[in-house]
């Protein structure tokens, strides 16, 4: 790894440098995150457990959940296990290449979620908007190739990231990494030759997954709403919207914070780094841990499963 004129050919190892500006405290910043991370992981699970012991949530809307909080329990430990290394245990190196598997991963599981998220809309459109066709259109081989598609999708997009960092891009200006996890621009950024390419292709991969799906996600929903606010009964519609509610929620605080995120890192230079790079974890961290509890609280079919296996327990 021969250094000239400031510059390091192709570093066999990375540094991460945290959040910067907040290295002294950075250890009772993971407190918080930590906790997170374990509440996240055991919401994910009693969910997942739930769904897969009920036979009556063998439907495709608790399906897509369980893919959902599956994503969610990849996602998050994707990146705090490394993350509390480098806040605790002073642990901030990591391979060239285990750096590139780690961006694989949160970029994958990100695609991910937001697939998911995608099909869980189009699932409501149906059942609200064409009820007697939903069981129809939404078989179990309908919603098989849907999980295929919603997971080799990202897969896929984003080996092309890969190969562009490892192939083009030889010369870097430093090894150290301003965050604390390997995102695609965080690593592209310490190039010092021409990243164009790497940019466009990341802007592009960014658009037919995050983008396309939020536009067809908006669009299910407000053909919801017009189907919803046209039921002749106020019952009907006060139901019909209560399904809808904690995707809703969900589909918001995923979006406006991956929106942020997607945005500073291009453009957000007049950010203070350590405000981007704490919001770009919560980013990561936030969707895990609310996702357990918006869907366990507004979902009535999960929440009377849950009380009644922890019930059920006590009696024992």
């Amino acid at each position: 790894m021969p250094i000239t004129n400031g510059t390091v050919f192709m570093p066999s190892v990375l540094t991460f440098i945290g959040i910067p500006g907040l290295e002294p405290v950075q250890c009772w910043i993971a407190i918080p995150f930590c906790a997170m991370y374990i509440i996240a992981l055991i919401g994910n699970f009693v969910l997942l457990i739930v769904i897969k012991l009920e036979s009556s949530l063998h439907e495709p809307m608790y399906i897509f959940l369980a893919m959902l909080g599956a994503t969610d329990i990849a996602l998050s430990t994707s990146i705090v296990p490394k993350m509390l290394g480098i806040f605790w245990f002073h642990l901030p190196e990591i391979y060239f290449d285990a750096c590139l598997f780690q961006m694989w991963l949160i970029h994958m599981f990100q695609g991910i979620e937001s697939g998911v998220l995608l099909a869980m809309a189009l699932d409501r459109y149906v059942a609200i908007c064409y009820p007697l066709r939903h069981a129809t259109i939404f078989s179990r081989k309908l919603v098989t190739y849907i999980g295929v598609g919603v997971t080799l999708r990202p897969a896929i997009l984003v080996i092309p990231c890969l190969l562009l960092i490892k192939c083009r891009l030889k010369l870097y200006q430093t090894q150290l990494i301003s965050h604390t996890y390997c995102e695609h621009m965080a690593l592209v950024k310490l190039a010092t030759e021409d990243v164009y390419i790497n940019k466009v292709y990341g802007l592009l991969g960014a658009f037919i997954v995050g983008g396309l799906d939020f536009i067809f996600i908006t669009l299910s929903y407000v053909q919801i709403f017009v189907t919803v606010f046209h039921l002749p009964q106020t019952e009907a519609r006060l139901k019909a919207l209560n399904t809808c509610i904690p995707h809703i929620l969900v589909f918001f605080q995923f979006y406006l914070l991956a929106f942020f995120s997607f945005f500073t890192h291009r453009s957000g230079s007049y950010i203070p780094s350590y405000v981007h790079i704490t919001l770009s974890n919560l980013y990561l961290l936030i969707p895990p841990f609310l996702n357990p509890f918006v869907y366990g609280v507004k979902t009535k079919h999960i929440r009377e499963k849950v009380i009644k296996m922890f019930c059920s327990k006590d009696q024992a």
